[in-house]
């Protein structure tokens, strides 16, 4: 027996064995109480982008080695640790095998997969470019997971200061300065104005701090429902983020790179102009960006160009429209959109090296001033009372 048929024959009996084990699970799950009960109890979430990107990267290499993509699905899916996941990618494998195409197994799970991956992978059936399309999909959802981590990376900063900022003031305020009041009993009215200050947020916040602390975490609760689950505020504060001075940049470039990178992605794989911008305002991030691509699909479907749409919004910057413009007319609009979304992605990167350069001495100097103001407040009236004395 050769060595070819060797690998047939095991890959034969592995899915033997998988049928047997999936014909087998509606009775093991009688059982699974005491399963749970014997191996612990265990929490599991959805599959995240990262699983996302491992299983498409994964597919995309068995499929290029010329694997079928039953026998693909069925081999990641058993080596899978997440049971949901697993799950999902056994399921595509029986509706693949029950008649139904890749991209509309696919569509039978929106919370997992979305329209712009089952649209690509539609557009790839079509064309017959399966596995140039989910190698295209991989350094897709790798750059947005790269653009993701960067943004958050030059967020982590900033907070940890703030966090450190508050949980000083917080110390200096109900356990520093209390021990300063008996120094001061009896001659408030030689205090300056500052250590009065102080001193009222320092009693307010040991008497009242169950009152406080609650308050100052409900309008903290309050303002990110207000940002992202009501309309309005999700449309004040997308509008806002575009207007403050450190913000504006970096979110610009986001949004843009974002849209841009989708847009080319889609195009260059084939998928239809009209769902393009559908998928695009989807991903978008931002309402205003969101209402600009929503207002050209309108355009576009009466018969209009993209760039003389995008103008009229101000959204996008004025080579940009020129270059989308020229790429229209020359009908190379999916190596245009390429070409401008890899560079501000490189714009990007600078922008938020920037930002983090600029927005680290601020906050210094902020915990600076708080932990000054607080000093100044205890040493000016001893300064005050000895010259009294003298």
């Amino acid at each position: 027996m050769s060595f070819l048929e060797k690998i047939k024959n095991h890959e034969n009996q592995q899915r033997q064995s998988q049928r047997s084990q999936t014909a087998a699970a509606a009775i093991a799950s009688t059982t699974s109480g005491t399963a749970k009960k014997k191996g612990g109890f265990k929490v599991e979430f959805g599959p995240s982008k990262k699983d996302i990107l491992n299983f498409t990267n994964q597919l995309a290499v068995m499929i290029r080695a010329g694997i079928s993509l039953q026998d693909s699905l069925e081999s990641i899916g058993s080596q899978m640790e997440k049971e949901k996941f697993r799950t999902v990618v056994l399921d595509l494998k029986a509706r693949i095998e029950g008649g139904q195409s890749f991209s509309q197994a696919l569509a039978e799970h929106p919370d997992v997969f979305t329209n712009l991956y089952i649209n690509m992978i539609a557009a790839a059936e079509i064309s017959g470019s399966m596995s140039s399309m989910l190698q295209q999909l991989v350094e897709y959802l790798d750059q947005e997971a790269d653009t993701k981590n960067q943004v958050i990376s030059a967020m982590v900063y900033p907070i940890i200061i703030a966090v450190m900022a508050v949980t000083c003031v917080t110390f200096l305020l109900t356990f520093v300065l209390p021990r300063f009041l008996t120094v001061f009993a009896g001659k408030e009215h030689l205090l300056p104005a500052p250590t009065k200050i102080i001193m009222a947020m320092s009693m307010g916040m040991r008497n009242y701090w169950f009152i406080i602390f609650p308050a100052i975490a409900g309008a903290i609760m309050g303002f990110w429902y207000f940002t992202n689950k009501t309309p309005m505020g999700k449309y004040w504060w997308d509008k806002t983020k575009l207007k403050l001075p450190l913000l504006k940049s970096l979110c610009r470039s986001l949004y843009i790179t974002r849209s841009l990178h989708t847009m080319g992605v889609l195009t260059n794989a084939g998928v239809p102009i009209l769902d393009t911008l559908s998928i695009t305002a989807h991903i978008a991030g931002n309402m205003l960006f969101e209402n600009m691509w929503k207002g050209i699909f309108e355009q576009v479907r009466q018969g209009k160009k993209i760039a003389p749409s995008m103008e009229q919004y101000g959204l996008m910057p004025g080579n940009v429209v020129q270059m989308l413009q020229s790429g229209e007319e020359s009908g190379t609009l999916g190596d245009v959109l390429r070409d401008i979304s890899d560079f501000y992605a490189r714009e990007l990167k600078t922008v938020i090296k920037t930002v983090t350069s600029m927005i680290e001495p601020i906050m210094i100097v902020l915990m600076g001033v708080l932990v000054g103001f607080i000093a100044m407040s205890i040493i000016l009236p001893i300064f005050k009372m000895s010259s009294v004395v003298s």
